[in-house]
């Protein structure tokens, strides 16, 4: 492997600590010393003059799952300078899958991660799957969460019920096997299915083996809107009855009618820290947020799975059902509709030819280029596409994005989708906009502390002992910047765009971005949580 010894660059070691100038030498896939190096030679020289020296950036919040096995480089995340990446999120991925759930789950899960005929199915554990990924060779580092989801599925179906204490013991033993198998911790989305259908004993009864690992608890909590402060209370305590570590996906409040809650929101996450309980959360810089567009309908829709959903959205009686509920809501369902509206939530992606013209248009302007009104709009794109379309939803200010990103809870993420069409600009820009709008232009954070947000402080959340930090003998990840160019370019209306001012990436000591091109280089590795 080439040494590689970089040159009178800014040095931001991802601890929030000033940055200075020094020289930094790599050696075998780590960083071999730091300082004065005016002596030392390497096989690749490269001039940091100017430039930033940081540690490669953390993606806490990813959506790679199936498409790092299609197109390992994940090219919209390394040319931002992401060297890791989070697996496994909203409690809905890859691991575990029975085989006899197969078909169901892919319908359930393209709407988040896509689907394929292209890979083999049949892997049905994360220790497999997590193989599949190292054979793949991947471009980054790649770690994941096992899914609530997923392990409910596997221990109880895909009911609309509560397990047994049976079905909890079970649900226990399959998250220890994940977690043995290398899992960083248990993700939930309690606004999907099936995790929605959970009450808080379950979660906390899986969080318990989770602690037992010293692992996180990665959750999509139940409301970001209309109920979040009882929702935040049962996040709470849950990691006071378990002892696990928590950490809340995409931090926000959505909806007008929600904002004055701002300041209560904040006040939990204080008490919840004077109590003891471990906590923090991620966040991308947007005002807009992007998922399933199945998230639209009530959960009782997809009780049993996307087929059972399909054949519902299929039946007029039951769409006169749906479209009640989304007009007078259901007590602790977050409902897009009400919260974002029609106008402003968007089509990102489908599967199927037929409605390749919806992706770009809101549901109001689908409604209208249909010829009905905006419900039917939506029922019929879901049916058609038998579940598997993105969205992108509007919800939030500035003003807000700007006061989470300044607590001490946060770390920055994507929660990027690689769905085909105009996915959500995160997935191209989140942490080069960090580094452009808020600490360039607008001056919400300084360098320093925006570096750490992006690597030591999400290493910290994961317990990475050797990655997030520049420091010798840590696995050389590296991204070395332009602070005075650095920028995202995607729009919601051209979204795919790659960043300026990212000069060079480096995975575990490879150069995987020059002068802003990949080089082809596939040097991540699969990181299993030290057991």
């Amino acid at each position: 492997m080439a040494s590689i010894l970089i040159r009178g660059g800014r040095i931001l070691d991802g601890t929030g600590a000033p940055g200075y100038t020094a020289d930094l030498l790599v050696e075998d896939g780590r960083i071999a010393a730091i300082g004065d190096l005016a002596g030392k030679t390497a096989d690749r020289v490269l001039d940091a003059a100017g430039l930033a020296v940081a540690p490669g950036f953390i993606d806490t919040h990813s959506h790679s799952d199936l498409d790092v096995l299609l197109r390992p480089q994940v090219l919209p995340k390394v040319m931002q300078g992401i060297t890791t990446e989070l697996l496994g999120q909203d409690g809905v991925s890859m691991a575990p899958l029975p085989v006899e759930y197969i078909s169901p789950w892919r319908k359930n899960l393209a709407g988040l991660d896509g689907d394929t005929d292209e890979i083999d199915w049949t892997f049905e554990t994360t220790e497999r799957y997590l193989k599949m990924v190292e054979d793949a060779h991947p471009g980054l580092n790649e770690m994941y969460l096992v899914p609530h989801g997923n392990i409910r599925m596997e221990a109880m179906g895909l009911d609309n019920r509560l397990p047994t204490d049976e079905e909890i013991e079970k649900m226990r033993a399959i998250t220890r096997r994940e977690m043995e198998a290398g899992a960083m911790g248990l993700s939930t989305g309690l606004i999907y299915i099936p995790c929605a259908y959970s009450e808080s004993r379950e979660i906390i009864e899986m969080c318990k083996v989770v602690a037992e690992y010293d692992g996180v608890f990665v959750i999509h909590q139940r409301s970001e809107a209309d109920t979040i402060l009882d929702s935040m209370k049962e996040v709470i305590e849950i990691g006071r009855k378990s002892g696990v570590k928590v950490h809340w996906s995409h931090f926000k409040v959505c909806g007008r009618q929600n904002w004055d809650k701002i300041d209560q929101v904040l006040e939990l996450l204080d008490q919840a820290r004077a109590e003891g309980i471990t906590v923090s959360f991620d966040q991308y810089p947007y005002v807009a947020g992007s998922t399933m567009m199945g998230a639209i309908l009530p959960p009782w829709v997809h009780d049993g799975g996307t087929d059972k959903a399909v054949a519902r959205l299929a039946d007029p009686e039951l769409r006169k059902k749906m479209r009640y509920d989304m007009e007078h809501g259901i007590p602790g369902w977050d409902n897009f509709v009400d919260f974002a509206g029609f106008d402003n939530i968007y089509v990102t992606s489908v599967k199927s030819e037929k409605n390749a013209d919806a992706v770009g248009l809101s549901i109001t302007q689908l409604a209208e280029k249909r010829g009905t009104d905006p419900f039917n709009a939506a029922f019929d794109l879901l049916m058609q596409e038998e579940n598997a379309v993105g969205m992108v939803d509007f919800y939030g200010t500035e003003e807000h994005v700007k006061r989470f990103m300044c607590r001490p809870e946060m770390n920055a993420c994507t929660d990027g989708l690689l769905c085909p069409g105009k996915p959500h600009p995160r997935l191209y820009g989140s942490f080069v906009r960090i580094l452009g709008k808020y600490v360039r232009e607008e001056k919400v954070l300084d360098l320093e502390t925006a570096v750490y947000k992006m690597t030591g402080k999400a290493a910290g959340v994961l317990g990475l002992a050797d990655r997030g930090v520049l420091k010798e003998g840590n696995w050389a990840d590296i991204t070395i910047f332009d602070p005075a160019t650095v920028i995202d370019k995607g729009t919601f209306t051209d979204p795919i765009q790659f960043p300026d001012g990212i000069r060079y990436v480096i995975v575990n000591g490879q150069i995987a971005v020059e002068n802003g091109a990949h080089t082809g280089a596939l040097a991540g590795q699969v990181i299993r949580h030290a057991r």
